[in-house]
Parts: C-alpha cells; sequence; structure tokens
C-alpha cells in the first residue's frame, strides 16, 4: 500500500508544482494572458497531442471504439447528474456543469494507467482522453457560453484531429516522420500550459470559496463510483479495460474546463479553479485506495 502511494504522488506531484509556478508568477505580477494560451491549446496544442498519441497507439480499433462509447456514456452520466444535483443545490450549472462532468484523463490519467496496468491500460486511457476533450470542447464551451454554436463545432480542429487519429489507427498508417516529431512538439505545449494556467488563476482564489470545492469534489467521486461500477458491468469490462475505465472516471476535475467558464462566467472562475485543485488534491488519498482495493 505504502508503494502504491508512493508511484501516485510520484505523479500527482509534479502537476501541483508545475500549478504552484503559475501561482507564483501570479503574485510576481508577470505578464499572462489567460485567453491568449487557451487559443493556443485548443487550437494547437490538443489536435496536435491527440493525433501525435493516437497515430502510435497499438490497440485494435473495435476494442478503442467501445472504450469510447464507455466514455461518451460515463460523461453523459455525469452531466445528467450533475445537473440535477446543482439544481438541488441550487448553484449554478453554466459554472459548475462542465467541471463536474470532465475528469483530468490526460495530464493525470494517462501516467497513472501506465503505472498501474502497463502499455495496454495508457492505450484504453487514450480513447476516454479523446472523447473528453471533444467533449470539453463542444459541450464544454457550450454550457458555460449559455448557446450551442454549430459553427464552432464545425471549424473545431479537435473534431478533425480525431477524424484523422482515428484513419490512422484504423489503417495502421503512420504520420511522415518530420510531421510526427512537429506533433510531438506542438502537442507537448498543452498540458505544461494548461497547468500554468491553473495555477495562476487560484492565486485569485477567494476566501470562503472552498466550501463549494470540498461538496463538488466528495459529489464527483460518490458519482464516479456509481458510473464505474455500472459502466463495467455494462459492458463486461475485464482486466486492462476494467482498470482503466475505473481510474478514468475516478480522475479529478479538468484544467481544460477552466478556460471556457474564465470566458463566458468569470466571477465563478476562483471557485472553480478551488475546485479543480481540491479535486486533485483528493486524487493523491483516493487513487492508492482504489489501486490497492477495487483494480
Amino acid at each position: 500500500m505504502e508503494h502504491v502511494f508512493l508511484n501516485v504522488l510520484n505523479i500527482v506531484l509534479p502537476v501541483l508544482i508545475c500549478a504552484g509556478v503559475g501561482y507564483g508568477l501570479a503574485v510576481a505580477r508577470a505578464p499572462f494572458d489567460n485567453k491568449v494560451i487557451g487559443g493556443i491549446v485548443s487550437k494547437v496544442g490538443y489536435p496536435t497531442l491527440i493525433i501525435s498519441h493516437l497515430s502510435a497507439t497499438k490497440i485494435q480499433i473495435a476494442t478503442f471504439l467501445d472504450m469510447m462509447a464507455a466514455a461518451a456514456l460515463a460523461i453523459a452520466a455525469f452531466g445528467v447528474l450533475g445537473f440535477l444535483a446543482l439544481r438541488l443545490l441550487r448553484w449554478p450549472v453554466r459554472a459548475f456543469l462542465t467541471p463536474l462532468m470532465h475528469g483530468n484523463v490526460g495530464n493525470i490519467g494517462l501516467p497513472i494507467t501506465l503505472l498501474a496496468l502497463g502499455d495496454a491500460g495508457m492505450a484504453y486511457t487514450m480513447a476516454f482522453v479523446v472523447v473528453v476533450l471533444v467533449s470539453i470542447f463542444t459541450v464544454g464551451m457550450w454550457i458555460p457560453a449559455g448557446e450551442f454554436s454549430a459553427r464552432k463545432l464545425a471549424t473545431s480542429p479537435i473534431i478533425y484531429a480525431v477524424v484523422i487519429a482515428l484513419t490512422l489507427m484504423a489503417t495502421g498508417s503512420a504520420l511522415p516522420q518530420p510531421i510526427a516529431k512537429s506533433f510531438d512538439i506542438l502537442g507537448g505545449v498543452s498540458i505544461p500550459l494548461m497547468l500554468l494556467t491553473l495555477g495562476h488563476t487560484l492565486a485569485t482564489l477567494r476566501t470562503g470559496s472552498l466550501g463549494r470545492a470540498v461538496v463538488l469534489t466528495g459529489l464527483h467521486l460518490v458519482l464516479a463510483v456509481g458510473i464505474a461500477t455500472t459502466l463495467v458491468w455494462l459492458f463486461g469490462f475485464t482486466g486492462v479495460e476494467r482498470g482503466a475505465l475505473i481510474l478514468c472516471c475516478l480522475m479529478p476535475s479538468s484544467v481544460a474546463t477552466y478556460l471556457f467558464i474564465d470566458q463566458h462566467v468569470p466571477e465563478y472562475g476562483p471557485e472553480v479553479a478551488g475546485y479543480i485543485m481540491v479535486s486533485t488534491l483528493t486524487t493523491i488519498l483516493v487513487l492508492p485506495l482504489a489501486l490497492a482495493y477495487w483494480i
């Protein structure tokens, strides 16, 4: 148990350190434009990350699509149940629903599953990552904005990146080496930039706003256990597939959701940032327990 705890801590702690650097930049009042950084990540970073990772993934396309279907159902379940809970609590849906729906399966989920389940586990997690990213840059934009935009959907680079990546997987093709290396470099910028943005936002956290963060974290964990259990039974997942799905459902709130909260409902930005940080800190305790007693 102690060994598992230390391994998980070694993965989560760098995430917290990177966010701490962003916090330090805010304290030092260094120039930092959240909107510019958000545009770079959503239009360049994540699309190239998806293509570069999936084009190198060795997994059957049918199995990959099964995990994508499970991920879509998980996000939908978090959305419906989260909406009902927020209505009951009388908290703003536009501000808190998308962070409840979308877990940080990219920069925490991928290394965690690689550690616990090996290369196959990380491949299954990538299927979850694809669905979460598509959802964040569609539904995750629409809910905070309070409107559906077909134009934004049609012009979203994420959608085209997924199509290209799945085509490469299905045909067994690979990108030309110079392009593949360029995408590796460009895709690599997204996670550090998002973590810096999170830390920068935490520097503006209002006193007393952590109360909601704690409640939302507890709510997410309860929903995660129920949703993961149901989906494992529904799809009949076993072994590595089962472990990857459970871990993905338990991931803390995604840093990427904050971008659109800050753009459309900025008055709740610090509270959402607090929720993201509390849920990430809680992961240090939750994941070792899940790995030891559930997976």
